[in-house]
């Protein structure tokens, strides 16, 4: 298939999700896949070929092109990958929106009276997404990474050798190559959803009127973020989880802190659901389930799947080029090689760890690896994630449950927000800091945070770990006053007070009582 013909198969296929097709998508689809796009013609070996231009694929091959190396990339879709188009970027801005939203409507806990209430237009909020999403995209853009020094090739790339990608009829020959194709959404096997027909983060985006009434399948961070947002737009909102509460993997205390939060911004939270169904009749689509023993039915105009990813493995000749994979994705051993060692992967495809901040990491690792002989190992990384709730939960390292099966004896110091004096005037004491740390020592193996802002805070106890700072440290670290940051000093003053046992404090005594 020619580069012309890939995309006029490919606008045909990918506009009906670009919509509406007005200006600024436009914008945004001609800097992510440009309509015009001439491929290059392949000039000699290169020293890296990736596959895939989301964050993964992008980070690689910017980062060896940088470096000197000669580099190709190859994306069928949008570059930019999830996280530009249907994920991190249009979610966050929605998410902004609906916070002002919340702060609106809470005014009056602050002295503000707002007396004609919150009016929300829809439309605009998608608008302002839309405008953002095309603002961002010239970072990611074909013509930017062209700049970069890296060919870049629009169409399906597939392996035809371990050695060979083909390409737009063009065979692209390579010493080192890396997958980063990532996932995308896949909904579970659910009776009669599919003939209802349902909304992913994949297809949400494209909304110009807000859904009366809406059922969120899957209460994990995607389905929380955007259930909680439209809810805060208008939306009827039901949130429908097959485990026992929201956010099953996080921290207990920090999932019921989003719980209430969920329900306090009117949402019907259905948890430990059982034998799922959709139908749909005069009223609209209809789920009926069951729900503590007793049978549960909601009635909503769209259905919003947020749960379920796909490893994007299908077409690629992975066979041809050696490269083994199984159902969750592409396996690769701690350097990120695959079965073939020559070729690499990165991201979604083959992480456990689906953020786009893991996806750079991973990249980085790659670059070093692939092209200077290194030996730098993923499972070496300190990685914090963050569901955008509002509050937000923020955790790095270790649960306690994974100390627990890695045989590592920990202790465990639990700060309330309601015990500082900025969270208070902020009107923010809902929420916690929990610090694990090996048992007796103030080393950090693991932390969860529970604030409004966790995922601008927990950057400090990415630090802290990975520097090998302890809670010592962080006691000794003097922060602004007041700011939310104390807490973590707060947490080291906790450590602190446990090494004053009965037998110091009597020494301290001795001398003082001896200096008076």
């Amino acid at each position: 298939m020619s580069s012309r013909d890939h995309l006029a198969e490919w606008r045909a296929a990918r506009l009906p999700q670009a919509q509406p097709l007005d200006d600024t998508n436009r914008r945004w689809l001609e800097h992510t896949h440009p309509s015009q796009w001439t491929n290059p013609t392949p000039d000699g070996r290169y020293n890296l070929v990736v596959i895939g231009g989301g964050t993964a694929g992008l980070v690689t091959a910017a980062g060896a092109a940088g470096l000197g190396a000669k580099v190709a990339i190859i994306e069928r879709d949008l570059l930019g990958g999830d996280c530009l188009n249907v994920g991190c970027v249009p979610s966050k801005a929605l998410i902004r929106s609906a916070r002002a939203i919340g702060d609106v409507r809470g005014a009056g806990a602050f002295g503000v009276r707002v007396p004609d209430g919150v009016t929300v237009d829809f439309p605009r909020v998608m608008a302002r997404m839309r405008e953002l999403r095309a603002a961002i995209s010239p970072h990611d853009s074909a013509a930017r990474f062209r700049q970069l020094g890296v060919d870049v090739f629009l169409g399906e790339g597939r392996f035809t050798s371990p050695t060979t990608v083909e390409v737009d009829g063009r065979t692209l020959t390579f010493a080192r190559a890396c997958v980063a194709t990532g996932a995308r959404a896949s909904a579970p096997p659910i009776p009669g959803l599919d003939d209802a027909g349902y909304l992913t983060n994949e297809t949400v985006f494209s909304l110009t009127a807000l859904p009366r009434r809406l059922a969120v399948i899957g209460a994990g961070p995607i389905g929380c973020e955007l259930a909680q947002a439209f809810a805060r737009f208008g939306s009827e909102v039901s949130l429908i989880e097959m485990m026992p509460r929201p956010l099953p993997n996080e921290d207990p205390d920090a999932a019921a802190l989003v719980q209430r939060a969920l329900v306090a911004d009117g949402i019907r939270v259905l948890c430990g659901s059982k034998d799922l169904r959709v139908g749909r009749d005069s009223d609209g689509k209809r789920l009926t389930l069951e729900v503590n023993g007793a049978t549960q039915e909601v009635v909503v105009d769209e259905i919003l799947v947020g749960v379920g990813r796909a490893p994007n493995v299908d077409g690629l000749g992975l066979e041809a080029a050696g490269v083994a994979y199984d159902r969750s994705g592409v396996t690769v051993n701690d350097f990120l090689q695959t079965s073939a060692p020559h070729i690499y992967a990165a991201g979604d495809i083959a992480s456990r760890y689906k953020f786009t901040h893991a996806a750079d990491a991973l990249a980085r690792v790659v670059i070093q690896n692939a092209l200077f002989f290194g030996r730098r190992r993923a499972s070496a990384l300190t990685i914090p994630w963050c569901t955008y709730t509002d509050p937000e939960v923020a955790h790095v390292g270790l649960y306690p449950k994974d100390a627990e099966a890695q045989g590592v004896a920990i202790d465990t110091y639990t700060i309330e927000h309601a015990k500082g004096d900025r969270a208070i005037l902020d009107g923010e004491t809902e929420g916690f800091l929990k610090v694990y740390t090996r048992k007796g020592k103030d080393t950090i193996v693991g932390a969860t945070l529970v604030a409004r802002h966790a995922g601008e805070m927990i950057s400090e106890m990415t630090l802290a770990m990975k520097a090998g700072a302890g809670l010592g440290t962080l006691a000794a670290t003097i922060h602004p006053y007041p700011t939310q940051a104390e807490i973590f000093k707060k947490a080291g003053d906790a450590y602190s007070r446990t090494r004053l046992t009965p037998g110091v404090k009597r020494l301290f005594e001795t001398v003082l009582k001896w200096r008076r």
